[in-house]
């Protein structure tokens, strides 16, 4: 280490960096030695992670190949204690000073595991010249939350494997509000403190994250696809009106222009990246629930939810193709122009959490091992989450080792570096840090299977997809019934 002293925000990171170091090797109740320093490995290894096995070929993987298979089929931790090591640490905030939090679903693509269990057929594009496939695999509910500025760095919070009998919807909410919990009770917001921002894309049911979130702290915005109809107040009822009183106003096709009410609201805003940025809001709009989907066992009357619906559209896009406009529903039914423009300039961040979802597979290899036990794939989940944590808190600490062909920095602006620029450091900068790991003992492996012995004990073989049906329909609810 260099005799010259380092000022004291460097001593503070490296403090925090050195005791999440310790609290992440505490949570490790089984080969708690071996996952440690494949977890360096992951961090300080040359070049993406391209096999598992290979990672026991690093200097800082003191152990074998047969002892890394051993950690990670039959190692263990304590997620819960991980969580809130993760939850403690400084979380990002936005313009406005709240915490907003990406949601969104990533797959583990198992095709050929038929050995493996709990698969389900996640949706992809890309794969092929379809625009939509069902490939089996292990999707994975994660949360992180969002900075400003022009980055691509997240601070990944909570990883959930969705299994063949969960209800997403259901499973999203719980997550989400263990999520909220663990930051209050760390301290990252107080009472007073702007309402946390939930950011989901199209695929999420908003209406009902509103409305099963609706006593905490949290504002929900999330993407509709352009098909949606939505629905105004109704009308206010005159001492002459005769009939039932109506929940419902006239309908607002996002399709239509013809059925939009004047919108409260009208922002212009000139941005570099995408030229002129036009945002529509029309405050108390609501989608009509039917008692049929995640609402079907819903006891009492359907509630009105009512929100603000934004609609976003710009002169152009990076990728050079016809920008199309982009409906978004917020939970809060009154806004300001101001709280509009920061709405949309939050979600447009949201898609920061897929430069996340790259670093983790193509870099870290997270996709990389062939596991058969899905208890095996949550653990190395979790290894992946938690080196990327490391690099975050070690944004500011490592040099740029800038390949010739690359773009420079800045000497003067380290927190510029990517996760991936920030990670080819890491190897200098480890030794700097806490090592709880013990030294291997010397040992010899085992006999294992005699030459010559087949395998007597086949793996059984599992179906892919839902082991619960749900009713979607009052038909389907019947037919349940019967």
């Amino acid at each position: 280490m260099s005799s010259v002293p380092d000022p004291a925000d460097r001593v503070e990171s490296l403090r925090r960096l050195a005791g999440f170091r310790e609290e992440f090797y505490a949570c490790l109740t089984r080969r708690a030695d071996a996952l440690f320093e494949l977890t360096d490995a992951v961090l300080c290894v040359d070049g993406p992670v391209d096999s598992l096995v290979g990672l026991s070929l690093a200097a800082e993987h003191r152990r074998g190949h047969g002892a890394l298979y051993d950690a990670v089929n039959h190692g263990r931790l304590e997620p819960a204690r991980l969580r809130r090591a993760v939850a403690a640490l400084p979380v990002p905030l936005a313009a406005d000073g709240r915490i907003v939090l990406a949601v969104d679903v990533s797959a583990w693509l198992r095709r050929e595991a038929h050995t493996s269990p709990d698969r389900l057929y996640c949706h992809v594009t890309g794969q092929t010249r379809a625009q939509d496939q069902r490939i089996p695999g292990w999707p994975y509910s994660i949360v992180a939350a969002l900075e400003t500025g022009a980055t691509s760095w997240t601070a990944l919070l909570d990883a959930v494997r969705l299994g063949p009998a969960d209800d997403e919807t259901a499973v999203t909410c719980a997550q989400v509000r263990q999520v909220v919990d663990r930051l209050i009770t760390a301290g990252h917001r107080r009472e007073g403190d702007p309402p946390i921002l939930i950011v989901t894309d199209s695929g999420y049911d908003t209406a009902r994250l509103a409305h099963d979130l609706r006593d905490l702290p949290v504002e929900i915005l999330g993407r509709l696809r352009s098909s949606r109809v939505m629905r105004l107040p109704a009308p206010t009822r005159t001492p002459t009106t005769v009939g039932r009183p109506r929940h419902h106003g006239p309908e607002l096709r996002l399709s239509d222009e013809t059925t939009w009410p004047q919108p409260t609201h009208h922002t212009h805003t000139a941005t570099s990246r995408y030229g002129t940025a036009q945002a529509l809001a029309f405050n108390r709009v609501h989608p009509r629930l039917t008692r049929r989907a995640a609402w079907i066992n819903h006891t009492g009357p359907l509630p009105i939810l009512e929100g603000t619906l934004l609609r976003l559209t710009v002169d152009r896009v990076p990728s050079g193709h016809n920008p199309k406009p982009i409906w978004l529903w917020c939970s809060t039914p009154d806004l300001t122009a101001a709280q509009v423009d920061l709405l949309w300039q939050a979600y447009l961040r949201r898609f920061d959490l897929e430069h996340t979802f790259r670093l983790l597979k193509q870099t870290l290899g997270w996709t990389r091992p062939r596991l058969r036990d899905p208890n095996a794939a949550d653990t190395w989940t979790w290894l992946i989450l938690t080196a990327h944590t490391q690099l975050r808190l070690a944004r500011g600490l490592t040099h740029d080792l800038r390949r010739p062909w690359e773009r420079p920095t800045g000497p003067t602006r380290p927190e510029r570096l990517s996760p991936a620029r920030v990670r080819r450091g890491f190897r200098n900068l480890q030794p700097k840090t806490s090592h709880p790991a013990k030294a291997p003992k010397p040992t010899r492996p085992g006999p294992g299977r005699p030459p010559g012995s087949p395998n007597r004990y086949r793996a059984p073989r599992h179906d892919v997809g839902k082991t619960i049906h749900r009713a979607r329909t009052q038909a389907d609810q019947q037919k349940l019934k019967g």
